[in-house]
């Protein structure tokens, strides 16, 4: 069983919380992308055969999938601002590997603990949804959400440019500067977080679904290399199947698990990440062919002719777009609520993708691509932590959120194999050489299309949700408290703690436990006695109300799961006690 504090952080937290969060989340971007220039050359940079050089960047993509998931769970456990932290450390640390060697085992080695910075994206979402004001909330973390498309799309020409006029390596040791810079901003604007999810960590867990991953992302990377009907890839497929099968049973028999399998077959979590796999396919789609048509020589007659930098420029627009769309995710979300706003960006993207298949003959046209996918997919991005927030109990957010992370990127995984596999079975000879065909980039492009019209459909079964600005209980200090409670709450209980005589207590702690024995909120009384709380689903709780100097409560109640709030008065009983 777990339960939820609400303790007062140590310090209240400041009006830098936000920019400071999601600039992490553009560092652990930035770490992705910087060899993004180069990637061509690193055979010839690290004295290596091309397909051993893949694992350069494979490394990364495992470590990362394997670290989200776990370190959202060690932050619900022990400290969303600690295990932040330590995400950025072991990426500074692993930069610094990587900068000073030019050998593929120690570089790879570098490479994976880079990957370990993934976790910062869900670990800074739940810091926020803990700490954050509710009318702050909905645009704080659609930035943070996006933060990785914005990382990426900025540090593009950013890597380029370095990449072109010093040595490669420099390359990690901006990563290294980056990563320092981030944890004192951290150190100095974040406070931790007064959460916590008591209990053990599932380490059988952890091992089971990192196994599961690796033996699923392996053959998804690699596969191209090894042949998709191949005895490898085929039996990695196989194994990961049986493991991650082995895994979820395991799960579900576990008092706390890695990963509550309950709470992510719930419709809305569960549609969430279907969807978010089609969006991250999207994503890395336009990132993917892009850059290369813009490199392209004019000879090719279709190829742009542009250099690596100016062609790093032509996309940014990408991430730019996507870090100004989280203002107006936030209006848009707080009316019509983020189901609707995850819709209206996949459509976005749809048509983005569908105007590209004809907008690819000049440099400003890519721009007009690179911002119209920037709006659909940073109001797609913004649209998942709301949902995913609004679906799980708060001492769950960077676990779910983590897996959801973890969602993206095997879209983006996905993304990668198979635009890769068209781009390569549709490339023109020309002198000996590969070169990347126009159809094949139209391929490209409606293969996007589909992905972005199946999580459409995904997006369509979603229950209705609330706002984004419904509120989400917190407690965090004295001041959230009171503003919590002075805001009507839908769908949840709300009333009075009284003593036996009548009279209101203030300060008392109130907290919702569901059918599990898990606790679902927690809230302190006002000082006229009232409190308020909202419930994630419907059915039966038990509502605990506890106060210094008095006997504690426990009362059964049920909600329907609709919008209108159950009026509940709790009195605790007997006589006043002595403390």
């Amino acid at each position: 069983m777990t339960h939820t504090t609400t303790e007062q952080p140590t310090r209240r937290p400041s009006g830098a919380i936000v920019p400071v969060l999601a600039f992490a989340g553009i560092v652990v971007a930035v770490m992705q992308t910087l060899l993004v220039p180069v990637i061509k050359d690193l055979p010839e940079l690290l004295g290596t055969a091309p397909s051993n050089a893949t694992w350069v960047m494979t490394s990364t993509l495992l470590a990362g999938a394997v670290a989200t998931p776990i370190m959202g769970r060690l932050g619900d456990l022990y400290g969303k601002r600690r295990m932040l932290l330590l995400s950025l450390s072991v990426m500074v640390v692993g930069s610094l590997i990587a900068g000073f060697t030019s050998q593929l085992l120690v570089m790879i080695v570098g490479r994976s603990l880079q990957g370990f910075a993934m976790g910062a994206i869900p670990l800074g979402i739940g810091l926020m949804r803990d700490m954050l004001p509710r009318e702050k909330l909905g645009s704080a973390m659609a930035l943070m959400s996006s933060s990785i498309g914005v990382g990426g799309g900025l540090a593009l020409p950013l890597a380029a440019l370095v990449a072109q006029h010093a040595d490669w390596h420099a390359l990690f040791f901006l990563a290294a500067g980056l990563g320092v810079v981030s944890i004192v901003l951290t150190l100095v604007a974040v406070p931790e977080s007064p959460m916590r999810a008591k209990g053990t960590f599932d380490v059988l867990g952890a091992i089971g679904l990192s196994a599961g991953l690796i033996l699923f992302l392996l053959p998804i990377t690699k596969g191209s290399d090894w042949g998709w009907t191949s005895v490898t890839t085929l039996g990695l497929f196989g194994a990961a199947a049986v493991v991650l099968l082995l895994w979820g049973v395991m799960e579900l028999r576990v008092k706390a698990p890695l990963v509550d399998l309950r709470t992510t077959a719930r419709r809305a979590v569960l549609f969430t990440n279907l969807a978010s796999i089609m969006v991250g396919v999207a994503f890395y789609a336009v990132s993917l062919v892009l850059p290369q048509l813009l490199q392209l020589p004019k000879s090719t007659g279709y190829g742009l002719g542009q250099s690596m930098v100016v062609a790093g420029l032509c996309v940014a627009p990408l991430g730019l777009t996507m870090m100004f769309t989280a203002p107006v995710y936030a209006r848009i979300s707080a009316k019509y609520g983020p189901k609707v706003t995850l819709i209206l960006g996949m459509l976005i993207i749809a048509i983005g993708y569908g105007a590209g298949l004809g907008l690819m003959s000049a440099a400003w046209q890519t721009i007009v691509i690179a911002v119209v996918l920037g709006a659909g997919i940073g109001l797609a991005y913004s649209s998942l932590p709301a949902l995913i927030v609004g679906a799980v109990p708060a001492s769950e957010t960077g676990a779910a959120n983590g897996l959801n992370t973890l969602m993206r990127s095997i879209g983006t995984s996905v993304s990668s194999a198979v635009i890769g596999m068209v781009l390569a079975n549709t490339a023109n000879n020309v002198g000996g050489v590969a070169v990347p065909s126009m159809h094949g980039f139209r391929v490209s492009f409606l293969i996007a299309t589909g992905a972005v019209a199946v999580g459409l459909l995904m997006a369509l079964f979603l229950p209705r949700g609330r706002p984004a600005t419904a509120p989400v209980l917190r407690a965090s200090s004295d001041e959230d408290a009171a503003l919590e409670r002075a805001q009507e709450i839908l769908g949840g209980f709300r009333g009075r703690v009284l003593d036996a005589a009548g009279v209101p207590v203030a300060r008392a702690k109130v907290t919702l436990i569901d059918r599990r024995g898990r606790q679902a909120g927690a809230t302190l009384s006002a000082e006229d006695g009232s409190y308020a709380l909202a419930v994630p689903t419907e059915g039966s709780y038990v509502l605990a109300a506890k106060a210094t100097g008095h006997g504690p409560l426990a009362s059964s109640a049920t909600h329907a799961g609709d919008e209108r709030p159950v009026d509940l008065d709790l009195a605790l009983p007997g006589e006043p006690v002595r403390a």
